[in-house]
């Protein structure tokens, strides 16, 4: 036998056996997850700072943070040396302060759809799936829990929460505009963007829920199709844990101004600058050079000449 022969036996023979190893351990799974994670985050690698800085002039990015425990930008949307960009508002009734917290404001109550009192059930065993609706046990089948941590979506306590709207919250603090928006409230989001009033963020980050996880939760697409009214469309989206079926359960969308649309070219054109740095901060490089072409963004020197690592 050839030498050449000799190494496509062995290969034949190796491969089903390497194959089913990377099965036993989920080799194959944690790469391609990890790989994913890190082409979500590609852009990570460039520092726009100057870029920014020369944009914003000292001017801070206006933005709310709904359900805010851990603190603004807990779950690492974009990296942490850009927080200095933001004067950040958080929102979330389960804090009764924001002790260390410099330059924020605070506002311990719920949000929703208009002024009223609402039931907040409470998980203590795991205090960031708390929600205004009653979890739904038959549904974490479907997510990646396994049935022995079950009992972590156990109420432990209810609380009625005094509720008032984005929009209310902001005209009492004297803030006339919003740049960025972030939601994660466990099924609540809908009711909470109803809130809005004439606020139109310029990039808004919302957890939506494919395959409910709590009783009552209007579907995701009602989300969507809610704030493509608004003139909003999808940017991105990043789904979350782990489930049973192949098409995520959870996840988070990004959306932005509809720039094909006279109101959504407005929005953007009327606070470019606070724009572009949304974009460049959040990694979306790609489609910012397309709306730059389309719209006629001003600063193009700053990063028509970047390339978008998520794509390339």
């Amino acid at each position: 036998m050839s030498l050449k022969k000799l190494k496509i036996s062995i290969t034949k023979l190796m491969l089903p056996l390497l194959f089913r190893i990377f099965q036993i351990f989920k080799i194959n799974t944690r790469v391609i997850n990890f790989l994913s994670n890190k082409k979500s985050y590609a852009n990570n690698v460039y520092n726009f700072e100057k870029s920014i800085e020369k944009l914003l002039r000292g001017k801070k990015l206006i933005a709310l943070d709904v359900g805010s425990q851990g603190g603004f930008n807990s779950d690492n949307f974009f990296p942490t040396k850009y927080n200095k960009y933001f004067k950040p508002i958080l929102i979330d009734p389960l804090q009764s302060s924001s002790e260390g917290e410099e330059n924020k404001y605070y506002i311990n109550k719920g949000l929703w759809s208009s002024k009223v009192n609402k039931k907040l059930y409470i998980l203590e065993k795991r205090p960031v799936s708390s929600s205004m609706y009653e979890p739904d046990k038959k549904s974490l089948k479907i997510y990646g829990f396994r049935e022995s941590d079950f009992q972590l979506f156990d109420v432990t306590e209810t609380k009625n929460v005094e509720c008032d709207t984005i929009s209310s919250s902001l005209s009492s603090l004297k803030i006339s505009y919003l740049d960025y928006l972030k939601i994660d409230t466990q099924g609540a989001e809908l009711e909470i963007l109803k809130g809005l009033g004439d606020y139109r963020p310029l990039l808004i980050k919302c957890e939506v829920q494919i395959f409910p996880m709590y009783k009552g939760v209007p579907s995701w697409t009602e989300l969507v199709n809610f704030l493509e009214k608004l003139n909003y469309i999808v940017c991105d989206w990043k789904e979350i844990g782990s489930h049973a079926t192949r098409t995520p359960v959870e996840m988070d969308m990004i959306f932005i101004p509809n720039f094909s649309k006279d109101i959504g070219k407005k929005s953007i054109l009327e606070r470019q600058n606070e724009f572009i740095s949304l974009m460049l901060i959040s990694g979306q490089i790609k489609i910012l050079k397309k709306i730059s072409k389309i719209i006629n963004l001003e600063h193009s020197e700053d990063y028509m000449n970047v390339r978008d690592l998520y794509f390339d």
